[in-house]
């Protein structure tokens, strides 16, 4: 059978055509807004979205001051962590986006991006580096360690941080204390030029099986797990059922459907409004 994959041998390409592949196909990305200062107290700002949280206890982020692929040259916020091992990370959101991309300029060292880009600074509590004000949460943090992955263009630099303190804007906050993933508005990193805005239809909730043990997909009929009307998600939904439903439930959900065709119609439709059990008994018999 023919394969309809490029296949792409990282030694046999550019390093920007690596590049572009890797940001073009992993994403979205979040992004880390990082506030550091100098060794004499001069301020950078610089956002990075090779960036993640790794660990709650102790609470760790990581991100990614690569090399720059052009001139192989470590960037400000890189050479400001080896210098005073603090940073604040700023998370990014949609009404602050553009002046973020602003900072992300080539500034020479020493040039202030919050008065570049506009941002408001706020002392820390206890870091040395300065939070943004526009941030819907800001992370103080003390550098543990940083990775370094190569000496050439391109080449990542692991800053592994201890978050020490957050600051959250109240007005995120549900009445459990949870922020809002509405109200957050957060963007992140596609390929290219692309952002990401996760918010209004962009989010969707998936019920993690935490606790829950899914019967399987292996375990459907097979004339449901080849039905050409079902996707995987469609499946995977139906595979995260916890138990086959009874000859009663199956009778139940049948009734009035004359054909497989109108019960794969219905269970369709079960599945949007999340009756999920109820849509693989109206289509567990064949």
């Amino acid at each position: 059978m023919k394969s309809n994959f490029k296949t792409i041998d990282p030694k046999e390409v550019s390093i920007p055509e690596l590049h572009h592949a890797l940001l073009g196909a992993i994403g979205p990305r979040p992004i880390c807004f990082a506030s550091t200062i100098d060794k004499d107290g001069r301020p950078n700002l610089a956002p990075f979205s090779f960036f993640n949280v790794f660990s709650a206890s102790p609470p760790i982020v990581v991100f990614s001051p690569a090399r720059s692929g052009r001139t192989g040259a470590t960037k400000n916020t890189f050479d400001n962590v080896n210098e005073v091992a603090e940073v604040v990370i700023n998370v990014v959101n949609y009404s602050m986006v553009h002046q973020v991309s602003l900072a992300s300029s080539p500034y020479e060292k020493g040039v202030d991006e919050f008065i570049k880009a506009g941002f408001t600074p706020i002392a820390s509590d206890i870091v040395k580096p300065y939070r943004v004000a526009e941030s819907p949460v800001q992370l103080e943090c003390k550098v543990n360690e940083i990775i370094r992955l190569g000496e050439n263009g391109g080449a990542g630099n692991l800053v592994i941080a201890e978050v020490l303190k957050l600051h959250i804007n109240e007005e995120l906050l549900m009445e459990n204390g949870h922020i809002d993933q509405q109200k957050i508005d957060l963007v992140a990193r596609m390929g290219d030029n692309w952002y990401c805005r996760a918010s209004g239809s962009a989010l969707f909730e998936i019920k993690k099986p935490i606790t829950t043990v899914g019967i399987g997909v292996d375990s459907l009929p097979k004339h449901i797990r080849n039905s050409s009307l079902l996707s995987g998600n469609h499946l995977g939904m139906l595979g995260n059922i916890e138990e086959f439903p009874t000859s009663a439930e199956i009778e139940l959900a049948e009734q009035g459907l004359n054909s497989i065709e109108e019960r794969f119609t219905r269970a369709l439709k079960l599945m949007q409004d999340d009756k999920i059990s109820q849509a693989l008994a109206t289509i567990w018999n064949p």
